[in-house]
């Protein structure tokens, strides 16, 4: 077994393989960027190499920096992770010329399979199910035209080294082919160094369902079972599951066996995920086989019981896999939540800046909760990077348990300083639909196709928040009329009657009369009455604490709640599965005279073309005097590995532009200005 190991990565994964590394009792190297070099990463392992820039192509992805660092600290060993250099069939054939251990499968299953023309054509010679397409390389946007119409719309535009939804595009028609292609050769291009692209038909309705392979040396390969991963925006996957409630166990067989012969066709050596795409009907197709750890191995860690991470190393280091097929279990249901750094209120756009606050939610006493992240509180996310803060997963004994752990563990999850999707995920969990099991890789598209408002989070009792709004302001005044020293007559009366007034979005204002009964002399148990309802809330929590826990008509919840918010100084933000309101409580007369308060309307901001992110802006495709139509592209931004195309939203004339070619752009930050 290896004494020492380097990890090639950064972030969440790199602290993944730290702690087996160290469970095994294995010494680890972190390498880092100028951008990591107080990353938890390096933080945790025995030591840590510097390697470069931020940008990744001048670090992560230096393949001589990272085997030099290897040598100079005498790893005999390296553990790509996922992304970066994890499928690089040069990277991997070096490090083993150079005498040192991929912890991966060997360069030419890398070959084999990272290419996906060749792995295509690689499947169909193992009699695995393919999708019809044209796997050769294609050189134009009008070629690529020709073939879409032979194939027939819609159609898959992808990066033959693409991964990780980078340079893929759906087509519908002429003109999506064309741009499609375009855009996907230069993503692949800047991602991959790759430009190759191919088409293939798009399955309409598909699941996204993959089965998770594990070889050894010694020609033994096995499937351990599959993850639904069809919940996707743009391509990328937002929540992962283990089992599918999808697939019978003749489909789950079936897949798991051809998944079992691809991986032998190509004398696979490692953990692999082979990917398929399913129709309605449980017909499934070949879509592609990563090479590589997966970002959602977590899920079929806690449903097997195993490892995946020390069985990698196991296999690297020339052991048996201790396992056979007959022996891999299905123990209950977990699901994993991308939790990213991104605006789901602003089109998911990214989000970067430093972790004022991060606190993962508690682990319950009987487990069942999970975190895999590489972040912590005050650290920086930097925009050259993907957009991931954490993972959290939890384990549950069936689909239902599993979605009430990850929503109570989501409502724990405390994320300040940057925007993150935990509204969204929590939106998504409560949605009928993904409760019944009946969803497909277009569910965001479909069910979303405005984006994501605050308003699109189905919630059991919207009226439970304001009642909390209630108890914490009156909990408040209590403390206030404790103080000693008030002037008398004139200190703080604790009167029944209160009014939360919600305050919309929209501007509206939103008034409910609450009354307050029965408050306790520690300020922990009370009524509050609205309307008809009676919520009989009980919570020590004390104020100023984010997290307020407690029972409420006899149920526990847990709810996040602040004082101060984005609409008024003096506002309480609640936020609850996913929901949040910003109110103002105040006493009657108060709430009557705000009625009269004229509404101040934001100020016009149409003439402006703004950054809606912190990025590089790639291109200005405008000139001043130049006329734009509604829909035309203006400009391009390069945000955590993503190109994003801004375009006009109305017809119009470029006045001014306002940002140069080059430039590091701030949120809001005035791109063109319109006549």
């Amino acid at each position: 077994m290896f004494t020492k190991i380097l990890i090639a990565n950064r972030g969440e994964i790199a602290c993944r393989v730290i702690k087996t590394a160290k469970k095994m009792g294995i010494a680890t190297v972190a390498v880092y960027s100028e951008a990591d070099r107080d990353a938890m990463q390096v933080e945790m392992a025995d030591e840590a190499v510097p390697i470069g820039p931020a940008p990744s192509r001048e670090s992560y992805l230096v393949a001589d920096k990272i085997i030099d660092a290897a040598k100079k600290t005498g790893a005999q060993a390296i553990h790509p992770g996922y992304g970066f250099l994890s499928e690089n069939e040069d990277f991997a054939r070096r490090v083993e010329a150079e005498g040192l251990v991929f912890i991966g499968p060997k360069h030419h299953s890398i070959a084999a399979m990272g290419d996906k023309i060749a792995s295509k054509k690689l499947a169909g010679e193992a009699s695995v199910n393919t999708i019809p397409g044209y796997n050769d390389v294609i050189e134009s946007p009008e070629q690529a035209v020709r073939i879409a119409r032979e194939i027939g719309y819609p159609v898959m535009i992808k990066a033959s080294a693409g991964g990780g939804g980078k340079g893929l595009r759906v087509a519908y028609g002429d003109k999506e082919a064309s741009d499609g292609f375009s855009s996907c050769r230069n993503e692949a291009k800047a991602a991959f160094g790759d430009d190759r692209v191919f088409i293939e038909k798009f399955v309409e309705s598909p699941r996204h369902i993959e089965i998770q392979v594990l070889g050894d040396a010694h020609g033994n390969v096995i499937y351990l079972n599959e993850r639904e991963c069809s919940i996707q925006r743009r391509h990328q996957k937002v929540i992962e599951e283990a089992p599918s409630p999808f697939i019978s166990e003749a489909t789950r067989k079936a897949m798991g066996e051809q998944a079992v012969a691809l991986a032998k066709a190509v004398n696979y050596q490692s953990a692999g995920t082979v990917e398929f795409v399913v129709g309605k009907d449980q017909s499934f197709y070949f879509l592609e086989m990563n090479t590589r750890l997966q970002v959602e191995h977590p899920v079929t860690e806690c449903i097997t019981g195993l490892d995946l991470v020390e069985l990698m190393i196991r296999v690297a280091a020339g052991e048996k896999l201790p396992l056979k097929q007959a022996d891999v279990q299905r123990n209950g249901w977990a699901i994993e939540c991308r939790i990213n750094a991104e605006d789901p209120q602003r089109g998911f756009l990214p989000s970067t800046g430093r972790l004022s606050r991060y606190l993962p939610p508690p682990t319950p006493q009987g487990g069942g909760i999970r975190v895999d992240t590489g972040v912590y509180e005050g650290g920086e996310i930097p925009i050259y990077y993907d957009s991931m803060i954490a993972k959290l997963i939890v384990h549950g004994n069936d689909r239902a348990q599993a979605i009430r752990l990850m929503r109570e563990a989501l409502n724990g999850f405390v994320i300040r300083g940057i925007s993150s999707n935990i509204g969204f995920q929590s939106a998504l969990l409560g949605h009928p639909k993904f409760v019944a099991g009946d969803f497909n890789t277009g569910f965001i598209a479909e069910h979303f196709s405005q984006g994501f408002r605050m308003a699109d989070v189905p919630h059991d009792d919207p009226l439970f928040l304001v009642a909390m709004a209630a108890f914490v302001r009156r909990k408040a005044r209590e403390r206030s009329a404790g103080i000693s020293g008030q002037l008398a007559g004139h200190g703080v009366k604790n009167l029944p009657n209160l009014v939360v007034v919600v305050l919309k979005p929209d501007g509206r204002h939103e008034h409910h009369a609450a009354r307050i009964e029965g408050f306790d002399a520690a300020a922990t148990k009370a009524d509050v009455v609205i309307g008809e309802r009676r919520f009989a809330i009980q919570s020590p929590t004390q104020l100023g604490e984010v997290l307020v826990t407690g029972i409420c008509n006899g149920k526990s919840f847990t709810a996040q709640i602040e004082r101060g918010s984005a609409k008024h100084p003096l506002g309480i933000r609640v936020t609850h599965n996913g929901l949040q309101i910003e109110a103002l409580v105040l006493l009657p007369r108060a709430a009557e005279l705000l009625k009269l308060m004229p509404h101040k309307a934001p100020p016009d901001l149409s003439k402006f073309l703004l950054s809606p992110m912190p990025g590089l802006l790639v291109d200005v495709v405008v000139q001043p005097g130049q006329k734009v139509m509604a829909g035309e592209k203006l400009a391009v931004i390069e945000a955590m590995k993503m190109e994003n195309i801004l375009v006009a939203t109305q017809d119009g004339e470029v006045r001014e532009v306002l940002a140069r070619r080059g430039e590091s752009l701030t949120v809001d930050q005035p791109i063109l200005a319109f006549a």
